[in-house]
């Protein structure tokens, strides 16, 4: 995998074309998805198949044992799934947080050109960020706050969520059920307020430099949000903020997500091979969000499932990216 500056504009195109293009209901996903109470499709987009999956799965995905190879497996499966079902034929890039911490909307990922992640979202009045748990550091409010109208996301209408918005923007509210139709635009509300603080190469230097054994390194590449410090993991979401990667449950509806997720599963690659012996086969905390309630600690041989995005595994065939159903490296 490489950074999403080294992509050719043709595979920046490219891989941007492949998350907006969706099969037709007849190949397969129109029976994937909840349907409403008569049985009507909530959605036919193959792309929310994976948000739905996330949605479903968040509490037991966060603060867990499973955090890191449930998200390895789950970034590494829509990547297969933009080169077998949309035609994709590149890498899934990763975004290098700390070359773009000082200034994220003027970078190649957010500028909003065709060649981007799509820009800011357009100005419109909303209040601070509220987005720890704890109330610490409410994120100010930047220039955005409203639809995403430039570069090649510009016009992708998000279905699912927000389950917990954080976006305190008129209009906002909480789907109901959860897994309610919602179509409506991608929002963003790109700022340098929290990448400059925990996104800096320097913080990521020191997480994995600092951190040996695996529950403190994951539990600070997340973020203890009692002190109010982010962390890498929850900085990468609000950076971008706004609707939906400013909630927990529905992040993947912004196609940012994939590659700043990607940068997570690199950072864990790269903290890995520092002592690979020691740190492959690695793992810490339990099965509960931040063990709550109090639950058994996770095991090897648990299950990691994506729904019908892909077939079962283990942790434990998840733990390497030359080993189980993976392939690649990180340059």
């Amino acid at each position: 995998m490489v950074t999403f500056g080294a992509l050719m504009r043709e595979q920046v195109i490219a891989s941007s074309g492949a998350t907006l293009w969706s099969p037709e209901p007849d190949q397969g996903t129109s029976d994937r998805l909840p349907r409403g109470p008569r049985g009507i499709m909530l959605t036919d987009a193959r792309y929310d198949d994976f948000v739905w999956t996330h949605i479903e799965q968040t509490l037991s995905i966060h603060g867990t044992t499973n955090f890191l190879s449930w998200h390895r497996y789950f970034t590494w499966t829509y990547e297969q799934a933009l080169r077998d079902e949309c035609g994709y034929q590149g890498y899934q890039p990763y975004w290098n947080w700390g070359k773009t911490a000082l200034d994220p909307v003027n970078s190649q990922v957010f500028d909003g050109s065709p060649y981007s992640m799509g820009g800011n979202g357009d100005y419109v009045p909303h209040n601070c960020t509220n987005a720890l748990p704890s109330g610490l550091n409410c994120i100010p409010a930047g220039n955005g706050g409203g639809c995403v109208t430039q570069g090649p996301f510009r016009d992708m209408k998000v279905n699912l969520g927000p389950v917990t918005p954080t976006l305190a923007a008129e209009g906002i509210v909480s789907s109901s059920p959860v897994s309610a139709y919602n179509p409506r635009c991608l929002r963003r509300d790109i700022t340098s307020w929290v990448s400059s603080r925990w996104s800096t190469d320097a913080l990521s230097a020191s997480l994995i430099r600092e951190n040996d054994d695996i529950s403190t390194f994951q539990t600070v590449m997340q973020g203890d949000f009692a002190s109010g410090f982010y962390g890498v993991h929850t900085a990468g979401h609000f950076t971008m903020a706004g609707d939906p990667s400013g909630d927990i449950f529905a992040s993947p509806g912004d196609p940012a997500f994939w590659l700043h997720h990607a940068q997570i599963d690199r950072t864990w690659w790269i903290w890995q091979n520092q002592n690979l012996a020691a740190r492959q086969n690695a793992i810490g905390g339990t099965i509960t969000l931040d063990n709550s309630p109090a639950s058994r600690p996770g095991r090897l041989e648990d299950p990691l499932s994506l729904g019908v995005n892909a077939p079962n595994i283990t942790i434990g065939d998840a733990m390497s990216t030359l080993a189980g159903p993976f392939c690649y490296i990180y340059l």
